[in-house]
């Protein structure tokens, strides 16, 4: 059976509520009869001192007197007798000094013990708390409240008077008058308390959990296409307020869960981004290379051997730039999924560079670009990754050279270190980047923008390099002053 919070919270709430009432109306009436018993023996404690003054027990008559007692077995009966005539709600008991019981007025078969504990009788003659409960002669296991007092003969004591202050007459009439009228108004009185109390309960339950009810029914309408997630607004309470709390955290949650989604959206719109300019990058080489074969292979006959040289010569120069494409995508996957951790070592940045230079000094002759290095002295000890650096100065060094006109110049700025940071600058004279394409440089590759490309996979590349160093790439320049790219790395 499937139930709701509020209703588990009712159906417990009844039962405690029942349990609590059942037990509020025992000990309501167990107090009663215990208040009733005390009252009860207090007004009577007196009544067996009463009794053994009496001469009558002590006076002869027909009968044999119990030997070594003094005391008349017939005068105690009819004594006994006549009190229990004049007051029905008491029975009269007389006890030897061991407890056990010499005369009584019980009718026949009555008597169900032949003893009374006396240690109730002392308690009581010492005038302990009340009340005091003793044995009761008419029931194996019953105890009552009593009046107890000495009898004495002359100077010797020779038993007790033991008077049960509560009779099977009086239990009787008792337990019928509890039944018509106590234990009705106990049960009317604990029906309308349980009633007040469970309309109360009820209501609170509602009250506290219609927050949770708006939260359930919130997450209930979430619909994973929408833009955003709304959720209702926290409720003011205090710093102790579970429900309140509960709703900040949900709200807090929604609001990351929107970031989130956001920037999956984001991110799946870059990836198909980053598809499409990868397979436009590819189709045009690929049909190149398809080409130029294509033309070998239909007019071989008829072309010389120049025209296949040079036919060959561009299929692999167009092959070389998809083998070029496949590694960058290669090591970019690489550090995407973070198998790359960079191996930390102190090397000298001035000896990179030089390495970089004669790397792509060819290249820039080639190009008519002169290639310059501002570095202080003594040239900076940085403590980083030596491969992935070069990689990041290969790739900023290529782009600068590709977008860098005949007769300009690409130059790298080291400045000395400063706050255990060494700032690298990698700056060219071309046309510079866009402001358009300025947000997403270093976050997917960019189409062609008229005749100039920028933000490759080599700026990709170099981004995710420098992230796994704890430092990032910046574009410090606005165009058509040139592009000026510029990182940190850690002095060693």
């Amino acid at each position: 059976m499937n139930l709701t919070l509020s209703q588990r919270l009712s159906l417990v709430f009844c039962f405690l509520l029942l349990v609590c009432c059942g037990a509020s109306a025992w000990l309501q009436i167990r107090a009663n009869i215990m208040h009733e018993k005390e009252v009860v023996q207090g007004l009577s404690r007196g009544l067996a001192r009463s009794i053994a003054l009496d001469a009558q027990l002590m006076q002869a008559d027909d009968d044999t007197t119990a030997p070594g007692d003094g005391l008349g077995p017939a005068a105690v009966r009819r004594l006994f007798n006549k009190l229990m005539s004049v007051n029905p709600s008491v029975e009269v008991y007389l006890l030897d000094n061991d407890g056990r019981i010499v005369g009584h007025a019980a009718p026949a078969g009555h008597l169900k013990r032949d003893r009374v504990d006396l240690a109730p009788v002392r308690r009581l003659l010492n005038n302990e708390p009340l009340p005091i409960q003793g044995d009761d002669p008419r029931s194996e296991r019953g105890r009552k409240v009593f009046s107890a007092a000495v009898l004495r003969a002359g100077e010797q004591k020779i038993g007790y008077i033991y008077v049960i202050l509560q009779s099977e007459e009086h239990d009787r009439l008792a337990a019928r008058a509890t039944a018509s009228s106590v234990l009705r108004t106990t049960l009317w009185s604990m029906a309308v308390v349980a009633a007040l109390v469970l309309v109360a309960g009820l209501i609170a339950f509602r009250l506290i959990t219609r927050p949770l009810h708006r939260l359930t029914a919130t997450m209930r309408q979430l619909d994973t296409k929408a833009d955003q997630l709304a959720l209702p607004a926290p409720q003011r309470g205090g710093p102790r307020d579970e429900i309140a709390i509960l709703e900040q955290s949900f709200s807090d949650m929604g609001a990351r869960i929107n970031q989130q989604w956001q920037t999956m959206r984001q991110l799946d719109h870059e990836r198909r981004e980053v598809v499409a300019n990868i397979s436009h990058d590819l189709r045009t080489p690929l049909g190149s290379i398809q080409g130029y074969l294509e033309t070998l292979s239909l007019k071989d006959e008829t072309l010389s051997a120049e025209e296949r040289q040079r036919y060959l010569g561009i299929a692999l120069s167009q092959s070389q730039k998809v083998g070029r494409l496949a590694q960058a995508l290669f090591e970019l996957a690489r550090l995407e999924h973070g198998s790359v951790q960079p191996e930390l070592e102190p090397f000298s940045l001035s000896d990179l560079i030089q390495d970089v230079f004669q790397k792509f000094e060819l290249q820039a002759r080639e190009r008519d670009i002169r290639l310059m290095a501002t570095l202080p002295h003594p040239a900076p000890m940085v403590r980083a990754d030596l491969g992935m650096i070069e990689r990041v100065l290969t790739n900023l060094f290529d782009n600068a050279i590709r977008h860098t006109p005949s007769g300009g110049e690409v130059e790298i700025t080291v400045r000395p270190p400063a706050d255990g940071k060494v700032e690298v600058s990698v700056a060219d004279n071309g046309p510079g980047v866009p402001a358009a394409l300025r947000d997403n440089l270093f976050r997917r590759p960019i189409a062609l923008q008229g005749e100039y490309r920028v933000g490759g996979l080599g700026l990709l590349t170099v981004s995710r390099i420098l992230q796994l160093h704890r430092s990032k790439i910046e574009l410090v320049s606005e165009p058509p002053s040139g592009a000026v790219f510029r990182f940190t790395l850690d002095a060693a």
